[in-house]
C-alpha cells in the first residue's frame, strides 16, 4: 500500500485558492510515488463562532471540487454533517470524511456506508477527542454492520489528537498501533492534533510549530498516511490558520516523514518486544 498525504486547505474559500494549493500538492504524487488525496471542505458546520466564514453550499461546493480531481487528475476528499450529504458527496468525491465530532453518529455512519458500498470509494472516519483509540472498535462494528468491507481497506482510521483540558489537545502515540489493530489504513492528523480549539474565543487557536515534530514521530511509530491542512497564506485563512502549515514548507516535511517511515520494514513499529 503506498503511503497516503491527505492534504489541502481548511475550507474552500474561492476557485482560485483552491487550484493554485491543488497545483503545487498535485507535483509531490510522482516525485514522491505516494497516494495524494486532495482536502477541503465545502462547509464547516462546527465553526466557534455563527458569524465564522463557513465555505460554501452543497452543490457550489462539490463543483469545485470536482474541477479539481478533472484539472489534476487526483482523488479529492472532503467531510459531510449531515446524512442526506452522503449519497450527492460520494457521487463527486473518492474518499468521504467523518468529522471527528460525529464520528459516532449512526445514521451519519449509515449513510456513508450506503454511499460507498457498491463503489471503490472510501471513508475516513476522525477519531473523536472525547474517545479513547480501543472505542473506535464499535464504530467500525457499526461499519460492518451497514455492509462497509473492512477488510478491502475501505475504512480509514484517523487520529487527531485526544482532549486535554480546555482548549488543549494532546497526542497519545500508543494510539496508532492500538488502531493498527483493528485492520484499517491508520491515518494521522497533524494539523488538528496542534489545534486548540476555541483558543482565540469566537475561533480555534493551534500551534503550527508543532506540527512538524508531530508528524515525524507518528512516522516513527508508524502510520499508513498523514493528514495535513496547509495554505498560501495560513495568517490570512479563513478557517484554521493557526495550525495550518505554509504550503511551501509541505515539500520538505512530506520528505522527512517518507525518510523515517522507510526506516519501519513493514510499515507500522513492531509492539514484539
Amino acid at each position: 500500500m503506498k503511503f497516503k498525504l491527505i492534504a489541502g486547505p481548511c475550507v474552500i474559500e474561492n476557485r482560485d485558492v483552491i487550484f493554485a494549493i491543488a497545483e503545487k500538492l498535485s507535483s509531490l504524487s510522482s516525485k514522491y510515488d505516494i497516494d495524494l488525496i486532495f482536502k477541503a471542505s465545502f462547509d464547516k458546520a462546527n465553526r466557534s463562532s455563527a458569524s465564522s466564514f463557513r465555505g460554501f453550499q452543497l452543490d457550489e461546493g462539490l463543483k469545485i471540487l470536482n474541477e479539481v480531481k478533472e484539472e489534476f487528475k487526483i482523488p479529492v476528499l472532503t467531510d459531510i454533517h449531515e446524512s442526506y450529504q452522503a449519497k450527492p458527496v460520494s457521487d463527486v468525491v473518492d474518499v468521504i470524511q467523518i468529522p471527528a465530532f460525529l464520528c459516532r453518529q449512526t445514521d451519519l455512519l449509515m449513510a456513508s456506508a450506503k454511499a460507498v458500498s457498491n463503489s471503490s470509494k472510501c471513508i475516513n472516519i476522525k477519531k473523536g477527542q472525547f474517545l479513547a483509540p480501543w472505542d473506535m472498535k464499535q464504530i467500525i462494528l457499526k461499519m460492518e454492520k451497514f455492509g462497509l468491507d473492512i477488510g478491502s481497506n475501505k475504512l480509514w482510521l484517523t487520529e487527531r489528537g485526544t482532549s486535554f483540558g480546555y482548549n488543549t489537545l494532546v497526542v497519545d502515540y500508543r494510539s496508532l498501533p492500538q488502531l493498527k489493530n483493528y485492520g484499517c489504513p491508520v491515518i494521522f492528523d497533524a494539523t488538528h492534533s496542534v489545534q486548540q480549539p476555541g483558543g482565540m474565543g469566537s475561533k480555534s487557536g493551534g500551534q503550527r510549530e508543532f506540527v512538524a515534530p508531530l508528524a515525524r514521530a507518528a512516522a516513527a511509530v508508524g502510520i499508513d498516511g498523514i493528514f495535513i491542512e496547509t495554505h498560501l497564506d495560513p495568517n490570512k485563512a479563513l478557517s484554521d490558520g493557526p495550525n495550518m502549515v505554509p504550503l511551501h514548507r509541505i515539500d520538505k516535511l512530506v520528505g522527512q516523514i517518507l525518510n523515517i517511515r522507510e526506516c519501519l520494514s513493514d510499515g507500522i513499529a513492531s509492539s514484539e518486544y
